[in-house]
């Protein structure tokens, strides 16, 4: 039977939107995204507000940490005309928020940063939402981070993200073994990782998936989807499913 590889939109449609907002996450849908991708951080009353960087300042001109800010403040903020005109008005959103767009049958991966107190947050927002926990991917960094919120949401998978470094053949037995201990389901691997069909066979044969990020080159995309790994995140997922499909 043919691998049919999960299509995962990077902070949404992020070519086409700006990055973790709204407009973003819907367009990754409506692009044919199997699963969207956000980043997430507590902010200074404790809620869970859809960012990747851990200040305001590269995408809402605000020279401020999230995690001092209060949600309130942040909403308040313009997350959308760095990148043109156009997006004027688009708002730091939160995980709530964000959970409420995703369709049936869909997943949504949360990129997780380490903070005292998040993953208890993001359970809270899961239980408020029609999204069950099977339909969450954690992802991090941060150990720590990872396995408190696995933990927290009973029966979500977890990955544990590993950039080019990490992608000497020699380091990926401890890898393994470290995803082993620590009850992770996978990798989430950068796009400088050497994969081909061997590693991703490897991985399987140790009950543990490959996932990779972030794909905008369609040669690229075609051998890893050839290789098998799970997914493929994209900042252009409506472009790379077309592109895919024409094989």
């Amino acid at each position: 039977m043919k691998h049919t590889v999960e299509i995962v939109a990077h902070r949404g449609a992020s070519r086409d939107a700006p990055e973790n907002t709204l407009t973003a996450v819907k367009l990754g849908w409506v692009q044919g995204a199997d699963a969207v991708e956000i980043d997430v951080h507590l902010t200074a009353d404790g809620e869970v507000a859809v960012i990747h960087d851990p200040t305001l300042m590269r995408t809402t001109g605000r020279n401020a940490r999230v995690d001092e800010t209060t949600l309130e403040s942040i909403q308040k903020l313009d997350a959308g005309v760095w990148k043109g005109a156009a997006w004027r008005g688009e708002r730091v959103p939160t995980l709530g928020q964000v959970l409420a767009t995703v369709p049936k049958g869909r997943r949504l991966f949360i990129e997780m940063k380490a903070a005292e107190g998040l993953a208890p947050a993001l359970q809270r927002a899961v239980a408020a939402s029609a999204v069950e926990a099977e339909r969450i991917v954690l992802i991090s960094f941060d150990s720590v981070a990872l396995r408190e919120a696995k933990h927290a949401l009973a029966g979500s998978r977890a990955l544990f993200l590993a950039d080019t470094p990490e992608g000497d053949p020699e380091k990926l037995p401890g890898l393994i073994r470290f995803c082993h201990e620590e009850g992770f389901d996978g990798l989430g691997v950068s796009a400088g990782w050497p994969i081909d069909a061997a590693l991703v066979e490897r991985l399987r044969n140790e009950n543990l998936e490959l996932h990779v990020w972030t794909i905008n080159d369609m040669r690229r995309a075609r051998a890893l989807a050839d290789a098998g790994v799970a997914s493929i995140t994209t900042d252009r997922p409506g472009w790379l499913r077309e592109k895919l499909s024409d094989r």
